[in-house]
């Protein structure tokens, strides 16, 4: 039995410090349930399961986040909910996650999507084997990255991220011009795409605790240009090419996307957006995780029984400039017809990468982009630290 999605909404993304700073995960979560339940007509009851992304889970988003999303923003306690942790890839492997169970036919109403709020993140301290040790302890941020590392690890597995994608560009040869180059297009079509009313839709606005209205993503900077960008210095290496400019922001934000089976639309009270069809997994060594996305929408495509040729739209979760064209690269000797269909709407690096609700906003933008285009088949796709990847392919039902 397939699964479709039925609607998929986001937050705005704010800035590390910036206007979500105020709110907590949990309630960041619970906006992102009560906006996509509102574009059905269904009772909430009638979820069967909620499977929600989030990466840290260290501080407000403790406790099953999920959970405490749903009962924020009214939904029965009657519905259930888990949160799962694949890092960056957390809400679209809640997507996939709630997809196979309505595969199989556990289910017919499944909630996804996810949360992060690294601006509320936490410091941590290792807890002692023994109660009042001597010496110091140093506060660690679980913001992002690795931290309270097991000294087993290979050295060169524990690299920070951006060291990892210095590496992966000396592999691919990738210059520093055309990172910039790519920020610089991810900031302007991002902005092109707000102008022209593309996101209305898509971005519900959230009640701050002063009671103002955030509406629009505020990472991105519609002045950036390759010669701008090319004026920031390197952050991972003196020598290096990855900058604060070509490589995506911190950010807060949530998003959800609703899925069912086909005779669920009777229930939820509208028809799907675009049915979930095909799903990839790949994991390889973790400081190549960048990487790690070519392959998993491989075996999405073959899953989806389809080739690079029918792909008319894709979503790369843009971590870093550099990783993204590697993968880009990838695509085009495989068989990706256009470099153009990659990101047309802007991506992480200017609209921002809140970890575990990043990949329900690939799902929202690239169904909303195939119906947009009119396009039949389209990629959604991120990488993930620690050295791996997920893609979904989503099929337009309006041109199957």
């Amino acid at each position: 039995m397939p699964a479709f999605a039925y609607a998929a909404t986001r937050t705005p993304f704010g800035k590390l410090g910036g206007t979500l700073a105020g709110v907590r995960p949990d309630d960041l979560a619970a906006a992102a349930v009560a906006a996509v339940l509102s574009e059905t007509s269904m009772d909430p009851a009638v979820i069967d399961d909620t499977a929600w992304g989030c990466a840290n889970q260290a501080g407000e988003d403790n406790r099953n986040v999920g959970r405490m999303g749903l009962l924020l923003a009214g939904v029965p306690p009657s519905v259930p909910a888990t949160t799962v942790n694949r890092l960056c890839g957390s809400s679209l492997d809640a997507v996939m996650i709630g997809s196979r169970a309505i595969d199989t036919g556990e289910a017919d109403v499944i909630l996804t999507g996810g949360v992060e709020s690294m601006t509320r993140a936490p410091w941590v301290l290792p807890k002692p084997s023994r109660p009042f040790p001597a010496g110091n302890e140093t506060l660690v941020s679980t913001t992002l990255g690795w931290r309270l590392v097991n000294e087993k690890m290979p050295k060169e597995w524990t690299v920070a991220l951006g060291e990892a994608n210095e590496q992966l560009r000396e592999r691919f040869g990738i210059s520093r011009e055309r990172q910039d180059e790519f920020a610089a297009r991810s900031h302007q079509l991002a902005n092109a795409a707000w102008e022209a009313g593309f996101y209305d839709a898509l971005v519900t606005p959230v009640t701050l605790p002063n009671g103002e209205t955030f509406r629009r993503d505020e990472g991105i900077r519609p002045s950036s240009t390759p010669e701008t960008l090319a004026a920031l210095k390197p952050v991972f290496r003196k020598d290096g090419t990855i900058t604060a400019g070509n490589a995506s922001p911190l950010n807060d934000g949530a998003s959800a996307v609703l899925l069912g089976s086909e005779s669920a639309s009777t229930k939820i009270g509208r028809d799907p957006i675009a049915r979930i069809a095909g799903r990839g997994v790949f994991a390889l060594d973790p400081q190549d995780f960048g990487y790690a996305p070519v392959e998993a929408a491989n075996r999405a495509l073959a899953g989806a029984g389809i080739s690079w040729g029918a792909v008319g739209a894709v979503e790369l979760n843009e971590a870093f400039a550099v990783q993204s064209l590697a993968c880009i690269d990838a695509w085009l000797k495989e068989g990706l017809t256009d470099p153009e269909l990659v990101n047309s709407k802007g991506g992480a690096i200017a609209i921002g990468h809140p970890l575990g609700a990043s990949g329900g906003r690939l799902i929202g933008t690239l169904a909303a982009v195939l119906q947009e285009r009119k396009e039949r088949y389209g990629v959604a796709a991120i990488c993930i630290g620690v050295g791996q990847a997920l893609a979904v392919v989503l099929e337009n039902l309006e041109v199957a």
